[in-house]
């Protein structure tokens, strides 16, 4: 019997199965559970596949500086730059690794205002990602300059020249602000996410060292009211700081082709194209590199399918927009009427570099067309290889776009043809070595996945669920 003037207590049906999503974090893990899941890749010992990668990764990484040394010692001479093609490899391999810098921007910020809460397993290593490869990215616009020694040119420091230089109407000088701006807020957001989580590790360690190392980075970090009040306004600054750049950085690294008069080049579609882009090949890359991890590592419950899914739907999406793009070029080539930009684009598809212009094709617009299905997109091992595909053809999609805009000018005279030197080819896997050190030493000494930010999305942190100290039957 119910008390007078209180209304009876009604059970509450569950939602149909059908309609019901599944969790986040597998198998009812606890808040316990998932702190020692992730702090132990940490804590445990070093497995033997992270030393084989890094004596891998390390010689490659010598590499590129020694080449890098090289070019600078003997000059630009030892690439295989010749005219007409005064841009090679340098700037198709700088557009690249910026585009892959592009998802964890996304994951984090974007994801983030929008309250897409399954963002949380994956937006720590995709930010990392980020800024190892901005890293990358930034060794090439110093070094193609020729003189580098020049460089700090680029920055607006007071010097005599007054006006000439820096030029500021020059798209070099915008990817310097662009790209260091974008560098600098992805870092701050990464390092801001990554503070509660250094608490944690630094309350695990038993060692003095690593406990004052992750004691200075945890910033007295303690976990009060306020400290989770200051962190929380904090997150959402930079998140809505963060979001523009999204936009803003790639839209820049167009504008190096689309403020010219080359045919093939200028051309306003280059931003948002840029844009979606980026995004593509920045989620393929993510998809890369945490299939493995969720085998190597056992984060099946952390890293479900329905997060590989939903990446395989936002691959789909952009890769799509990419397909559209290279259609409207084509149509506007034709429409505007410009014989020489028809010939430009009728040259990127049956002239001398064909075969790039079809391999761009085969992996950015067929590729991802596979994930409309949901057997393919729930396929661990198809949707790594597919990811594998995507970043071979956002490489040549720079790569169709910077030369085979160059190498037939006006003049049938001055018509080249443009391949790589050994300097070229050795400098660009050795930015791979690179970023696989730096990724390598990230998840070997920082939490791969957000510790907090996932006992947030789980049942146990949700008041209206029994785990989290939900009353059944209530309202």
């Amino acid at each position: 019997m119910s008390s007078p003037g209180l209304l009876p207590s009604a059970k509450i049906a569950p939602p149909p199965r059908e309609i019901e999503r599944e969790p986040l974090v597998l198998n009812n893990r606890s808040l316990g559970w998932i702190s020692d899941q992730i702090a132990g890749i940490i804590e445990g010992k070093t497995p033997t596949w992270w030393w084989v990668t890094m004596f891998i990764s390390f010689p490659l990484m010598v590499m590129c500086f020694a080449m890098i040394g090289y070019l600078i010692s003997t000059g630009v001479g030892v690439w295989g730059l010749n005219h007409p093609i005064a841009w090679g490899w340098a700037i198709v391999n700088f557009v690249f690794w910026i585009g892959i810098g592009h998802a964890g921007t996304l994951i984090s910020a974007v994801l983030f205002l929008l309250r897409q809460k399954w963002r949380t397993s994956i937006n720590r290593a995709a930010e990392a990602m980020t800024i190892f490869a901005v890293m990358c990215a930034g060794i090439f616009p110093m070094i193609h300059v020729g003189r580098i020694w020049f460089a700090w040119w680029l920055f607006p420091l007071p010097n005599a020249n007054g006006p000439i230089w820096p030029q500021f109407r020059s798209p070099l000088l915008w990817d310097v602000f662009a790209v260091s701006t974008y560098f600098t807020v992805s870092f701050l957001f990464w390092y801001m996410g990554l503070i509660p989580d250094l608490a944690t590790i630094r309350d695990r360690c038993k060692g003095f060292f690593s406990k004052f190392a992750y004691g200075l980075f945890s910033l007295g970090w303690t976990g009060s009211n306020r400290h989770w009040s200051n962190y929380e306004k904090a997150y959402l600054l930079l998140a809505g700081l963060s979001t523009p750049l999204v936009l803003s950085v790639h839209s820049i690294v167009s504008f190096d082709f689309a403020v010219s008069q080359l045919p093939g080049w200028h051309t306003t579609i280059f931003p948002p194209y840029f844009v979606a882009g980026a995004i593509f090949s920045g989620f393929g890359m993510v998809l890369t590199l945490m299939i493995p991890l969720r085998s190597l590592f056992k984060l099946h419950d952390l890293l479900t399918i329905r997060h590989i899914e939903l990446m395989c739907k936002v691959t789909l999406a952009t890769g799509s927009i990419v397909g559209y793009a290279y259609g409207m070029e084509f149509f506007i080539a034709w429409y505007g009427g410009n014989p020489y930009e028809a010939y430009a684009f009728q040259n990127r598809a049956f002239g001398p570099y064909w075969w790039a212009y079809w391999i761009m094709i085969s992996c950015n617009v067929i590729t991802p067309q596979f994930f409309w299905f949901k057997k393919l997109r729930t396929n661990v091992v198809i949707v790594w290889i597919l990811s594998i595909f995507v970043n071979i053809g956002m490489w040549f999609e720079r790569f169709v776009i910077v030369v085979t805009s160059l190498h037939r000018d006006y003049i049938p005279a001055n018509w080249g043809y443009y391949s790589p030197s050994k300097v070229d080819v050795l400098t660009f896997v050795g930015t791979f070595g690179l970023f696989m050190v730096l990724f390598l030493l990230f998840i070997r000494f920082l939490p791969l996945i957000a510790i907090s930010e996932v006992k947030g999305v789980t049942n146990h942190a949700d008041p209206h669920h029994p785990l989290g100290g939900a009353k059944g039957g209530h309202h």
